[in-house]
């Protein structure tokens, strides 16, 4: 897999990570809402922690 792949892959991921998010919050009622964000918001938090972890190692070095 190339670099340039590798990136695209994660570019897809980030997105679906905030589609998951938008799924999970999307048409709740208030109260619902409020019970399930707090949720989707942590999860989303963590994945996007992930991915730019792992986008910070397909960056080279700084020299």
């Amino acid at each position: 897999m190339t670099k340039r792949e590798a990136e695209e892959l994660l570019l897809i991921e980030e997105a679906d990570a905030w589609f998951e998010y938008l799924e999970a919050t999307r048409g709740q009622t208030e109260t619902r809402y409020r019970e399930v964000e707090p949720w989707a918001w942590a999860r989303l938090s963590q994945r996007l922690r992930a991915i730019k972890a792992r986008r910070a190692k397909l960056r080279p070095a700084a020299a």
